[in-house]
């Protein structure tokens, strides 16, 4: 059966496959270094930010996918580099010849799988931020308050620390600051009573005001700060509801979280999709260098031309034979007579 996708490569093009996969190669670990770097930084923005992700949000499987894609990348552009600069060299050689083969099978079915998975996840886990992000910042807005709960403790921190990092104010806006009660019930005066009437007035018992926390105000501002009474038209006349930028952040954290994490999604899966076809790219080449090689008792510049091929045999030969050697190796063994016992004959009837 004739080889697959066979290539004859005589001397010159030999060295310029070696040299240009020893390029490659180092190209290939690059893209493996940088993947690494995005990852691990797209791992630290999710541990600040995993607060606001609702808790069965799948989007921290994808850094973690491409980080071992990038170590696997990673390995196989620093063998590659090394395998195709000892190809040049008949001394240097023999001792890779051992190790081309297990790349090769692990390049393609562990890096080429963890490739296809992360790079799958890139594309499709994204699309699920906006539910995730607006569970878990709606929870997290709820227990603004809750400073002394349990389990709660750090809400407040975190979202200031959000606002004020991402200049954001609420979920969607400032006024969602207005459905939730974000005053701690400890700084309440029972006997003030407007706070008994706003309590009461609310089906939930909530203290609910028309403010937001100090972190939605717009340090860059002109004015001093206005955080409460914002829909009272009397109670700041120079303050207009429709311009709330000039004193209060004017995109809600929603929408700054999805574009800040699809955006480093969107890198991180242009840099697998590079990192793709540069490792197809490497294991094609050295698997032609290989047997190319092969067919020369692993020197480069050996007399005459060579072949190289993919596989030495059609895929239906090669599943052919896989599959009688299989069961060659499952099929019993016939059974030996003993040594000096005559097989017992059968008795002939007379006619």
């Amino acid at each position: 059966m004739a080889p697959v996708l066979p290539l004859v490569l005589p001397l010159q093009p030999r060295i310029r496959l070696a040299q240009g996969l020893w390029l490659l190669s180092w190209l290939l670990a690059l893209a493996g270094g940088l993947i690494l770097l995005c990852s691990g930084h797209l791992l630290v923005q999710l541990r600040h930010l995993g607060t606001f992700l609702a808790p069965s949000c799948q989007f921290p499987t994808l850094p973690q996918a491409a980080l071992a894609a990038g170590v696997v990348a990673l390995g196989t552009g620093l063998v590659g580099a090394g395998a195709s600069r000892a190809s040049l060299n008949a001394a240097l050689y023999p001792p890779w010849r051992g190790v081309l083969g297990p790349l090769l099978v692990a390049g393609t079915a562990g890096g080429g799988g963890l490739l296809v998975l992360a790079l799958g996840l890139a594309l499709a886990l994204p699309g699920s931020l906006d539910e995730a992000l607006e569970e878990g910042l709606g929870t997290a807005l709820a227990h603004y308050r809750d400073t002394e709960v349990p389990g709660h403790c750090q809400d407040k921190r975190l979202v200031d620390e959000l606002q004020l990092r991402y200049h954001c104010c609420g979920r969607h806006g400032y006024k969602d600051w207005f459905g939730v009660q974000w005053v701690s019930s400890r700084y309440l005066d029972p006997s003030d009573q407007d706070v008994v009437d706003r309590i009461q007035s609310n089906v939930e018992g909530l203290y609910l005001t028309d403010g937001v926390p100090f972190s939605c105000c717009n340090p860059h501002s002109p004015r001093p700060c206005l955080q409460n009474r914002l829909s009272d038209s009397y109670a700041h006349p120079l303050f207009d509801p429709r311009q709330p930028n000039q004193n209060l952040w004017v995109q809600g954290c929603h929408e700054v979280l999805l574009e800040h994490l699809q955006d480093l999604a969107g890198t991180l899966g242009s840099m697998l999709a590079v990192t793709f076809l540069l490792q197809a790219l490497v294991l094609l080449g050295l698997r032609y260098l290989q047997t190319a090689l092969e067919g020369l008792g692993g020197v480069i510049d050996g007399e005459g031309e060579t072949q190289g091929y993919l596989f030495p045999s059609g895929l239906k030969e090669m599943l052919k034979t896989a599959w009688l050697q299989g069961w060659v190796a499952r099929r019993p063994a016939p059974e030996e007579a003993p040594p000096g016992e005559a097989p017992p004959k059968e008795d002939l009837s007379e006619a």
